[in-house]
């Protein structure tokens, strides 16, 4: 259920609080739930994999409605990066990883992420958010699938 409310809230939450996205400066600091909040999607990524992506621009656009979708997106990236590569330190240590499977996601995932970093700099917040949602929603549908 994750997925799809966080997609419908990345795109409605702007709209029912009638506060658009329109720049850096305009919320005031959540320092507190914030912090509560990365101890919570710590917790999440490394028992099940789910929710730095998924979860964390939700909430992130909840508590900073104000900030535009790409700062969202790489405030959520930059913050997934440590967090994922200690959880997958630990699963390495545990001997939890399938090398050969690593490998090959990775050699299709950096050059998405490349592309993907380009496109989300130049496309307006209009159009990124909508695709945010959908795509959560997409996984949530596969997930719910299978």
């Amino acid at each position: 259920m994750a997925l799809p409310l966080s997609g419908l809230a990345l795109v409605l939450y702007p709209i029912l609080a009638k506060t658009p996205a329109r720049g850096v400066g305009l919320d005031p600091p959540h320092p507190i739930v914030t912090v509560l909040f990365g101890v919570a999607l710590g917790l999440l990524v490394t028992l099940t994999s789910v929710g730095a992506g998924a979860i964390g621009v939700s909430v992130l656009a909840a508590l900073y409605p104000h900030l535009p979708a790409k700062r969202i997106v790489g405030s959520d990236i930059a913050h997934a990066v440590p967090l994922t590569l200690v959880g997958g330190l630990g699963h390495l240590g545990l001997g939890h990883v399938d090398l050969a499977l690593l490998g090959v996601l990775l050699i299709g995932s950096i050059p998405g992420i490349l592309l993907g970093a380009r496109l989300a700099g130049v496309a307006p917040d209009w159009i990124l958010r909508p695709v945010l949602g959908i795509m959560l929603c997409y996984a949530a549908w596969v997930l719910f699938n299978k």
